[in-house]
């Protein structure tokens, strides 16, 4: 089993560091190493949202294509349909999820996500797989008025 770290990144952030992905990647393993140390402390609350955990059960509930089973703990939810699972655990700053493979999630997970929120930044704890949910079509920042080619 995989297990994958999901992080809510504020707007400003993602379109500064959405082509620089590799650098976002190093610093969420850096702080996942050393989340005592306190310059990576600040940052990480900087550029991160929190997670509501009954907004995102509640968003979560609306899907018909799998069935979602709240564990003991309250803080993990079972996600399953006939083929898959994944275990979701949900805290303040990160959504943890366990799967066979990254297709389960893409199956099952993701495109709840991307509807929920398409900033959300994924990283492989136990595997180097790290990245966007969504493209950051939405938040293009370029004006109208800026030109590709000048003939002047």
């Amino acid at each position: 089993m995989y297990t994958y770290s999901i992080f809510w990144i504020k707007e400003e952030v993602a379109t500064h560091y959405f082509h620089k992905s590799g650098i976002l990647y190093r610093f969420f393993k850096d702080y996942q190493t050393d989340p005592e140390r306190e310059d990576l402390s600040k940052q990480f609350k900087f550029i991160t949202y929190e997670f509501n955990e009954n907004v995102v059960i509640d968003y979560l509930k609306k899907n018909e294509t799998f069935t979602m089973m709240k564990q003991d703990n309250h803080h993990t939810l079972k996600i399953y349909n006939k083929e898959t699972y994944i275990s979701l655990h949900m805290s303040e700053k990160q959504l943890k999820f366990r799967c066979k493979t990254l297709q389960d999630a893409e199956a099952l997970l993701f495109p709840m996500l991307r509807q929920f929120q398409p900033l959300l930044f994924i990283v492989g704890d136990n595997i180097q797989n790290f990245g966007w949910i969504a493209p950051l079509l939405r938040y293009s920042k370029t004006g109208r008025e800026q030109v590709l080619y000048s003939f002047l």
